[in-house]
């Protein structure tokens, strides 16, 4: 993937996910899809609601089966976090 056309646009490229952009002024600075308007969280929503690659691909015309992918590695790397419960100070 070529540097993107907006200097305030950025990919995970770092990870090896250059279609997974971010830019405040689309969607909030939610991660999309190649700097269009569709979110990753809105991909993985259909996926948990039982959707299929076909179905989301002939919905979505402009995406492309790659799109899925790394949005669904998106998913995984983002949830591969540890999360800990704070307890107050004593």
């Amino acid at each position: 993937m070529n540097a993107p056309a907006r200097p305030e646009e950025w990919t995970f490229a770092h990870i090896g996910l250059p279609r997974i952009t971010v830019n405040p002024a689309v969607m909030t600075g939610q991660p999309c899809i190649r700097g269009l308007r569709m979110p990753v969280v809105t991909l993985m929503k259909l996926i948990a609601a039982g959707w299929t690659t076909d179905q989301v691909l002939r919905e979505y015309p402009f995406l492309e089966p790659e799109d899925l992918h790394q949005a669904l590695s998106f998913a995984a790397w983002h949830t591969d976090e540890h999360y800990l419960p704070l307890t107050p100070a004593p």
